[in-house]
């Protein structure tokens, strides 16, 4: 027992690290002080890498479908204003996360929430090619919508990893960059993946069909990957 906790009568403050790789502002529970963008330890710039990453993947399943609609369309016979309607209710499912996850990341923090969130959302993604009409089509997107919610660990983790001093280019960093997988899933999913898919089934007698109900499948294994090396490897702080 030390001198301070003789004087105080209190156990010093548990610690998992003894010692960091980064500055740290111990007047801010250990936060960085610094971002070192080429760096991966933990806690500070693995949870800041696993932020803008799981963020970037929760993009990329959240946006996979979104190339291959219309193919879905002639497949099933949609009209637009059931595509439409798909479209807002995969956003709504974001919202409604959102507004669930705040709280929640209060009490359990980013880590779990962030990898249960996409393991979860994984699951519908990989069903994409069990649509056959409009109804199926909406609820798929709603639970595929919930990856949307990520966004609230994203900044979360960040901002319990940094002192208030960068915290703000912290997050601005790991919320533009996990941004990008919207863009980088439209050239992923409808230039590579998708004409790839064709190609394994070209001898089928429909290979957009049969390329669209399974190239989903690729995204949804990566997002539960991450997800399951997030839980692992990464801290809540």
């Amino acid at each position: 027992m030390s001198g301070t906790d003789v004087a105080t009568g209190a156990p010093a403050e548990w610690k998992k690290y003894d010692s960091y790789t980064l500055e740290v502002d111990p007047e801010q529970d250990d936060r960085a002080s610094e971002i070192k963008l080429c760096n991966f330890s933990r806690p500070h710039m693995r949870a800041f890498h696993f932020s803008w990453l799981g963020f970037f993947i929760a993009f990329f399943i959240w946006f996979a479908i979104a190339p291959l609609l219309s193919e879905i369309k002639v497949t099933l016979g949609l009209s637009k204003k059931e595509i439409w309607t798909s479209s807002i209710v995969g956003v709504g499912g974001t919202i409604f996360m959102r507004f669930l996850l705040g709280p929640l990341c209060d009490k359990v923090g980013s880590r779990v929430l962030f990898t249960s969130v996409l393991c979860f959302a994984s699951i519908p993604t990989a069903c994409t090619g069990l649509v056959s009409n409009a109804t199926n089509l909406a609820v798929l997107r709603l639970f595929i919508g919930f990856a949307g919610g990520t966004f609230v660990m994203c900044q979360y983790w960040t901002s319990r990893m940094f002192t208030k001093q960068v915290v703000g280019t912290a997050n601005a960093l790991v919320g533009g960059w996990g941004n990008l997988g919207g863009g980088v899933t439209q050239l992923v999913m409808g230039s590579a993946l998708f004409p790839l898919f064709k190609e394994i089934f070209k001898n089928e007698p429909n290979p957009a069909e049969f390329a669209w109900r399974w190239v989903s499948i690729v995204p949804a294994v990566v997002a539960f990957t991450i997800g399951v090396c997030m839980y692992f490897f990464s801290d809540d702080s």
